[in-house]
């Protein structure tokens, strides 16, 4: 079916809405559109126009959709984009009722994150190959990723012009196109100083100028591609672990709380809304600490 004047306008007012009123990021805002094909798919084969839906009707679609859809996580993420559609529509007042607001699914597992110890962390680091072309910025990128604790996506998206060497702080662009101060480690602005004087005879775009992190042909570095390098040397140190960028951010938060940072420090130091986000850590520390009492405690001798 194909889609009237009416409708091509309220998909644009839509996407303007997650953008600009909503603030979220690009790469929700693609999901939820994503979604949201979906389920304009489903209802135009059943011909019903997606608009006025009814409960019913999103019923249906939820529970021939998630038939196909074993993850609890983007099962929720189907639901989350749905409630947003007709949120929107009615802040708009395009309906009178929002159908979607006794929609439930199933809530989200909790699955306990992967952390590196410390000595991994090393030894990773002691992996990268110095003498490369691309060794110093290599490095460079995990000691951010690993000393301040920044996503893959800020990472990418770091501005020179928001590196303060001076102040020993970074301005980082996080989600929701909110910002906040992160210090940077002694140990990230040495290895970040050298890549600068590396940087400085790379072929840089226009498009470039500012970005603190680029690939050899001088565009800026993608998320796919730093994770291709974290799980290369994940290999070559050794580790069996399944890593990502966002483990190193995991590892820093993990050994802050470990070490004794108040919880409302590292909070803030990730870029977490909700406390509640950011107490996931108090239970990998629990569970550290079970560890110890297991292994160490003469109680246990016998077990």
């Amino acid at each position: 079916m194909e889609k009237t004047a009416k409708e091509i306008g309220i998909y644009r007012e839509y996407h303007t809405y997650l953008r600009l009123e909503r603030g979220y990021s690009e790469n929700t805002v693609e999901g939820y559109e994503m979604d949201l094909t979906k389920l304009r798919s489903y209802m135009d084969e059943h011909g019903i126009d997606i608009v006025h839906a009814s409960f019913d009707d999103l019923q249906a679609f939820v529970f021939d959709a998630f038939c196909t859809i074993q993850s609890s996580a983007t099962q929720a993420r189907v639901l989350a984009g749905i409630h947003s559609w007709y949120r929107f529509l009615l802040y708009k007042n395009y309906i009178d009722q929002d159908p979607s607001e006794l929609l439930e699914g199933p809530k989200k597992d909790k699955h306990l994150p992967v952390v590196l110890s410390l000595e991994e962390v090393n030894r990773m680091m002691s992996a990268i190959d110095l003498s490369s072309n691309e060794g110093h910025r290599n490095r460079a990128m995990m000691e951010m990723l690993y000393g301040s604790g920044l996503r893959v996506s800020e990472l990418v998206e770091l501005k020179l012009s928001h590196i303060y060497p001076d102040e020993h702080y970074m301005l980082i662009d996080g989600k929701g196109s909110k910002q906040r101060l992160v210090p940077l480690s002694p140990v990230s602005e040495e290895w970040f100083g050298y890549w600068l004087q590396e940087r400085s005879a790379w072929p840089l775009k226009p498009e470039s100028k500012d970005i603190a992190f680029v690939n050899r042909y001088g565009r800026p570095l993608t998320r796919a591609m730093v994770f291709t390098i974290v799980r290369r040397l994940c290999a070559e140190a050794g580790i069996t672990k399944t890593v990502s960028p966002h483990t190193l951010r995991h590892s820093f938060a993990t050994h802050l709380l470990q070490n004794g940072a108040d919880l409302r420090v590292i909070q803030q130091l990730l870029g977490h809304e909700d406390l509640a986000t950011t107490e996931i850590y108090t239970h990998l520390d629990v569970q550290d600490l079970r560890k110890a009492v297991l292994q160490y405690h003469p109680a246990n001798r016998d077990m």
